[in-house]
């Protein structure tokens, strides 16, 4: 059994910054996919980016493409998702998610096994 542990949520300003951690306990994360998805208020879950363990390949949403970046440390069992240039817009409870999906499914939420209990993230203008 895999545990997910959100942290480095907060309440910033409109041009900010702020790093989310993912840690991960209970086995390795080697073979597995890590992602972060977000939930607006009113709003569905959306995907925002993900990463293979092993092979460090990452994908994102184009919504926050250049601006978020997504990277693990193998050693801490840890995932990251720094975000960048934040705005109202990205005002949203963070979740991180762990699991094995194939490439086409890499977006989805339903191949993520595991999932974390997530971090609130408040931009204001």
């Amino acid at each position: 059994q895999v545990q997910l542990a959100e942290s480095g949520g907060g309440s910033v300003q409109a041009g900010a910054s702020l790093r989310l951690s993912c840690a991960a306990s209970g086995r390795s994360f080697n073979g597995y996919a890590m992602a972060w998805f977000r939930q607006a208020p009113g709003k569905e879950r959306e995907f925002v980016a993900a990463i293979r363990w092993n092979s460090q390949h990452t994908y994102y949403a184009d919504s926050i493409k250049g601006r978020f970046t997504i990277s693990r440390d193998s050693a801490k069992n840890t995932g990251y998702l720094q975000m960048e240039s934040l705005g109202p817009e990205d005002t949203a409870v963070y979740y991180c998610a762990g699991g094995r999906p194939i490439l086409s499914e890499i977006r989805s939420q339903w191949p993520y096994s595991y999932w974390g209990q997530g971090t609130q993230v408040t931009v204001s203008s």
